[in-house]
């Protein structure tokens, strides 16, 4: 699934270049999560805004009546294209502009084009209503994840998956991040200490920060709207390594599931 950081990646490959084109036409394939909600031929004619993006959702601005929120889904890619080729069967969505198309291909059909007449107008505003901070607003911090966490019984794991407290802490990412600050991925969340929560929170961005300047985590088909794939999988230091040695002690790397995500540990570098 993209997760934050490749939904970042994707936003900046074709911002700058579908910012101030005018639409000349939408074409919609098959069903989507949610239906679209507005006459595409009403988009006509609209001028592209500047591209924004909320946790993993993107904010398309079309004109001076609204936008469309888009999301990628457990499959789904962007393409910027300055050609038009004919869709394919897994090309749902294709945003017609004057300097390019942009095309969502999405297999499973998880994603989402929505629109809105403003963010904090519905559907978009229960959407993103219940997102957390982002990870590098500057009131994500020790102090803030320490107090988000207090009273919760969850895994520290789960709690970051939530999306809640904090968004784009994604199971790669949450898994990489636990291990940076030397956080076992089973303790309860409301245990997590002051100077660990400290920890945890400069840990998140670090990893987040290291993901984007490596263009995200390719796993199997992420690219951006350019084809590029990202590289960040080649830095991790747990995700996917189970039976590996740490690279920090050298104790073989571990495996478990927890709400039906693989989490993968040092049980030597990280403690409950």
């Amino acid at each position: 699934m993209p997760e934050l950081p490749e939904v970042e990646v994707t936003r900046r490959s074709f911002a700058g270049a579908i910012h101030g084109a005018r639409v000349t036409g939408l074409r919609l394939g098959k069903p989507l999560r949610w239906p679209i909600g507005v006459d595409p031929e009403t988009l006509l004619g609209a001028l592209v805004g500047s591209v924004q993006r909320r946790g993993k959702y993107l904010w398309l601005p079309l004109g001076d009546s609204g936008g469309l929120l888009m999301h990628l889904g457990m499959s789904g890619s962007l393409a910027f294209l300055d050609t038009t080729p004919a869709p394919g069967a897994h090309d749902h969505f294709d945003l017609h502009t004057d300097r390019g198309l942009l095309r969502l291909t999405d297999p499973r059909r998880f994603g989402a084009v929505v629109w809105g007449a403003a963010l904090d107008a519905e559907p978009v505003a229960t959407l993103l209503g219940g997102l957390g901070l982002e990870p590098f607003d500057e009131r994500f911090d020790g102090l803030h994840l320490h107090a988000a966490l207090s009273g919760r019984r969850v895994a520290i794991k789960q709690a970051l998956l939530a999306g809640d407290i904090v968004v784009g802490a994604g199971n790669i990412y949450a898994c990489e991040s636990l291990f940076m600050a030397g956080i076992d991925p089973r303790l309860a969340a409301g245990k997590l200490s002051r100077p660990r929560a400290d920890k945890l929170a400069a840990a998140v961005r670090q990893v987040l920060g290291q993901a984007l300047e490596a263009g995200g985590t390719t796993l199997r088909d992420f690219r951006d709207a350019h084809g590029v794939a990202g590289s960040f999988q080649m830095q991790a230091q747990v995700y996917g390594l189970e039976g590996e040695p740490c690279r920090r002690c050298g104790t073989a790397i571990r495996r478990i599931v927890q709400g039906q995500r693989s989490t993968f540990f040092c049980p030597q570098c990280q403690k409950r």
